[in-house]
């Protein structure tokens, strides 16, 4: 029998605003050794976008201002070749701890991972890193191998990958927040998300957030007592062929053809996470813009179920308060 929309909403626990994380949770966050801040952008595209450098200037002077311990970018960033270079270069001066994680867009026309950790100055394509007490887990969920996997872009941990990641949560250190660029859980996740959700779930007194990029909506899912949140695009909402449209001047459609398969935002998204350590919360901040010409919805264009015009499918990342009850 098919789920009602209602019924996945109170068994997964999607929400758009105030959200319960476990109990143990804020009591790990307590226990770090301060206030820990993330900067976050997803979907960056700048190989699809004419602006792309302006929107990563737009996320890094907000960055020199709140200051935070950390960047991450989620994917589908810049090619790893010499024309980006200027992009990538800001990215990684712009803190001492500029972390990356590859999308499934970042090795279009015959780029590789190894160029990715080459060029974007990466250790591993999967790797750790303690900031502050707080341990991020970055993931490859562009793994082959899945025995669903139904075509296009791999969607997967495989299995080298899934028991190095059951090695770093017996570790005895927390709190930790899991960075991927496709989801964990929710809309568009990867084909063994139910393995990987019962993983995580035998270290969920650990796990604080789990954070993606890829699906280009603001959403919030609980899975357990693990948030996992879906960090909208900097650039746009992709829309395809069936909704091609010119949202600026025809010439930046002449040199940028694939703006027409979306629906752009004005302005750059992108977000910051807070370890607030004297209340055992995460703050997210988020960030504001609006349509480029017609939106999604007015152009009639479809998504997953559970990602719905005006609500997940938005201009806008919203602000949130993790916390317990």
């Amino acid at each position: 029998m098919k789920t009602s929309r209602r019924e996945f909403i109170n068994k997964a626990g999607l929400f758009t605003s105030g959200f319960i994380i476990s109990l143990q949770a804020p009591a790990l966050i307590r226990n770090m050794e301060g206030p820990v801040r993330v900067g976050l952008i997803a979907d960056l595209h700048q190989d699809i976008m004419h602006d792309g450098e302006k929107r990563l200037d737009a996320f890094l002077m907000e960055m020199s201002s709140t200051k935070p311990d950390a960047i991450i970018q989620l994917g589908d960033f810049a090619y790893p070749n010499e024309k980006n270079k200027s992009v990538i270069d800001k990215f990684d001066n712009a803190n001492k701890n500029s972390l990356h994680v590859i999308g499934n867009h970042d090795t279009d026309n015959g780029h590789t991972k190894q160029q990715c950790l080459d060029v974007w100055g990466m250790s591993h394509r999967y790797y750790s890193h303690d900031i502050g007490g707080l341990r991020i887990i970055v993931l490859d969920c562009n793994d082959v191998g899945s025995p669903t996997h139904k075509g296009g872009y791999p969607l997967y941990i495989g299995e080298e990958q899934f028991e190095w990641l059951e090695e770093q949560l017996k570790k005895p250190d927390g709190p930790i927040l899991l960075a991927s660029h496709q989801p964990l859980a929710g809309p568009y996740s990867i084909d063994n998300q139910k393995e990987v959700q019962a993983l995580l779930g035998k270290y969920q007194d650990k796990v604080v957030i789990s954070i993606n990029g890829h699906t280009h909506i603001d959403a919030l899912v609980r899975i357990g007592k693990i948030p996992y949140l879906h960090v909208n695009s900097a650039s746009y909402q992709w829309v395809g062929g069936d909704f091609k449209h010119e949202s600026y001047p025809k010439e930046i459609h002449e040199k940028f053809p694939w703006i027409e398969y979306t629906c752009p935002y004005k302005d750059s998204l992108f977000t910051t996470l807070t370890f607030d350590t004297s209340t055992g919360t995460i703050q997210i901040d988020g960030s504001r813009s609006e349509w480029v010409g017609p939106s999604p919805e007015e152009l009639g264009a479809k998504f997953d179920e559970e990602a719905r015009n005006g609500e997940e499918v938005v201009a806008k990342i919203r602000d949130r308060e993790i916390k317990k009850a």
